[in-house]
C-alpha cells in the first residue's frame, strides 16, 4: 500500500487578494476608456 507521507492540504480553501492588488484593478478599471468608431474597439488608458 502507498505510505502517505503529507497530511497537509496543499491549496488553502480561502485565497483572499492583498489591498495593493484591488486597488490597482481599481486604478486600471477608471483609467480604461473604450472608444467604438465604426467597426473598430479602440482601448486607452489615461493615465
Amino acid at each position: 500500500m502507498a505510505k502517505l507521507y503529507s497530511r497537509k492540504k496543499l491549496a488553502k480553501k480561502t485565497m483572499l487578494p492583498k489591498k495593493e492588488t484591488i486597488q490597482l484593478i481599481l486604478q486600471y478599471s477608471c483609467a480604461l476608456k473604450v472608444v467604438k468608431v465604426g467597426k473598430l474597439t479602440c482601448h486607452f488608458i489615461a493615465n
